[in-house]
């Protein structure tokens, strides 16, 4: 008997367009003897579809044996999806909803990976209690430029722009204000962007880490920023996969974010590594599908 996996793509997020993408590449990549897909829709409001019709979540989920959860940015990553897949009973891939909610704030999440030893840029979390030109004012006066503006909350790199002067730096405050209540300031750093994938109990490692791409890095480097993910993902308590990303500078390796719902388009950056250490996407889906299955079971 072939198991049912019901893929939750779209969501009420500014990522819905590359989460539909995902869905549709995990949809393709999943084996069809060994997996019955169920294609579950969840629109920009919300609202779940199941075969092009509206349906309550509970019984778009009957039956199914594993949601694998394809849903970037908010309500996929926040730990929304989870608790509601947890009042459901229904196993589901990715990390728990605590887990998820903490590494979905970026103010969080730095302070966290910070209590573990790991070097990130000086940054600073300000809200739109005034008025956005007096803090860009106070911010320009204030704080190391060029500067990078971030959405405390969100994904990928929506709302995410460098401020070099005063007027870009009150745009970008604009620009991501619209995005979270809450910005963080951080120095830019400049440097090589790096990224590495980490698996769960793969290749016979309990944390296993993807090779860190682009390969273009020392022993000692790669040797830094593998070790850096892995203790990313134990330090977070997250569960299956994840994706940090890293600037290399001449100053040392910075930590900027950790992606618990990494993308898995062709175009995605985990897929790369995975295929750059030999690992289909199909084996990887697979994989990952056990281990959301045995949470259940335990």
């Amino acid at each position: 008997m072939r198991t049912v996996v019901a893929v939750l793509r779209g969501g009420p997020s500014n990522e819905y367009d590359v989460s539909l993408k995902t869905g549709a590449s995990v949809l393709g990549a999943l084996d069809k003897d060994k997996y019955e897909a169920r294609d579950i829709f969840i629109s920009r409001g919300g609202v779940w579809h199941l075969h092009g019709i509206e349906i309550h979540p509970e019984r778009a989920l009957r039956g199914v044996d594993v949601a694998f959860n394809a849903m970037h940015g908010e309500y996929g990553e926040d730990g929304a999806a989870q608790r509601l897949l947890d009042s459901l009973g229904v196993a589901y891939t990715g990390s728990g909803a605590h887990p998820s909610a903490v590494a979905f704030d970026k103010h969080r999440t730095r302070e966290a990976v910070k209590n573990l030893g790991v070097k990130i840029a000086h940054g600073r979390v300000v809200d739109n209690s005034g008025s956005v030109e007096s803090l860009a004012h106070e911010l320009f006066r204030s704080f190391p430029h060029p500067a990078i503006i971030k959405p405390v909350s969100g994904g990928s790199s929506i709302g995410i722009a460098v401020a070099e002067n005063f007027h870009s730096l009150q745009w970008a405050l604009e620009c991501a204000f619209e995005i979270s209540p809450q910005i963080l300031v951080e120095e830019y750093i400049k440097g090589r962007d790096a990224t590495v994938g980490v698996i769960d109990n793969f290749r016979n490692e309990k944390t296993y880490t993807t090779i860190p791409v682009p390969v273009n890095f020392t022993e000692q480097e790669k040797n830094i920023l593998t070790n850096t993910a892995r203790a990313v993902h134990e330090g977070l308590g997250l569960a299956h996969y994840s994706r940090s990303d890293f600037i290399v500078s001449p100053r040392g390796i910075y930590f900027l974010e950790v992606n618990t719902l990494p993308g898995l388009t062709t175009e995605s950056l985990l897929p790369k590594a995975l295929e750059a250490g030999g690992t289909k996407l199909s084996h990887f889906l697979d994989h990952v599908i056990s281990l959301a299955r045995g949470r259940k079971q335990a």
